[in-house]
């Protein structure tokens, strides 16, 4: 009895711990472009053209914003991409870290980057769109 209540215990252990790490993958996101059955390989092409696609679009709206800022709000804006960048890697990194090498830690990494620059060109659309709009018209 006392055997089988020991496995029991490492049994959820080990999945209170690996269940975590599982659900907070950027690559099983609702939001992800990249969702299917695929192999790891599959997967990474994905995840890395998806990456490349909304590099190029933050870069494109960034470039935007900055033709419409100047002085103190274009020195902001440009000390918090700058942070947000820091910050995005060293997040997508701790990630990546989550797996020691593992075959699935370099597409972890890659949804990570593409979830995290895809989430800022929002909060960027958030901050500076009207402005955008205002100047559009």
């Amino acid at each position: 009895m006392h055997t089988k209540l020991v496995v029991v215990s490492l049994a959820l252990g080990i999945l209170v711990v690996i269940s975590p790490i599982c659900l907070a993958q950027h690559m099983n996101a609702k939001d992800t472009p990249c969702q299917g059955p695929s192999t790891t390989a599959e997967e990474a092409s994905c995840f890395g053209t998806a990456f490349e696609r909304a590099d190029a679009e933050l870069n494109k709206y960034y470039r935007r914003i900055e033709t419409l800022e100047a002085g103190g709000d274009l020195t902001n804006l440009k000390i918090a991409q700058r942070l947000w960048i820091q910050f995005r890697d060293a997040n997508c990194k701790a990630e990546y870290d989550l797996y020691e090498g593992g075959s699935a830690g370099p597409t972890v990494k890659l949804a990570c980057l593409e979830a995290m620059t895809r989430h800022r060109i929002e909060e960027l659309e958030t901050m500076y769109g009207w402005r955008l709009e205002k100047f559009d018209k």
